[in-house]
């Protein structure tokens, strides 16, 4: 294995620089595990290249709303031991792709009865997704299941 060049390696305010996130935002996502670092001979942390990539995914993952947590369990699939490649980033992107599809069509289902809820008026509650006569949501648990759900039967 070849020996890394100095060129290989970023300071935390080039990386800032580079990734437009702040060196505090740096700081945190190494804390949580996201990205890794090494320390010169003065104790400064550096940062290889291909990090730059690694930040640009958690932030493309978080506009995309996911949480850390996910975004953590996402990159713990990439190589620690190497820069990843087109094929890491693509098997990530279709386990991402399956669950912004999920995420998506959960919008969309809350969406459309969002708009037939706020359209009735509340002239039927035989109809209204919102009803809950003798509180009949509960069992399925907490939340607003009637306007995540695809059907209030």
């Amino acid at each position: 294995m070849a020996t890394p060049k100095s060129s290989d390696w970023l300071g935390i305010g080039a990386l800032a620089k580079r990734t437009g996130l702040s060196v505090s935002a740096i700081r945190y996502y190494h804390s949580q595990g996201l990205i890794q670092a090494s320390r010169n001979a003065g104790g400064q942390r550096r940062f290889h290249r291909s990090t730059i990539r690694r930040l640009s995914f958690v932030l493309i993952a978080q506009q995309l709303g996911l949480k850390l947590d996910a975004i953590s369990e996402q990159m713990q699939a990439l190589p620690s031991e190497r820069t990843p490649n087109a094929k890491d980033w693509a098997a990530i992107g279709r386990t991402m792709r399956r669950d912004l599809d999920e995420r998506i069509e959960s919008l969309t289902r809350m969406r459309d009865n969002l708009d037939g809820c706020i359209g009735c008026g509340c002239l039927s509650l035989k109809r209204c997704a919102l009803y809950n006569p003798q509180d009949r949501a509960a069992k399925h648990g907490a939340g607003p299941h009637y306007l995540l759900r695809e059907s209030a039967s």
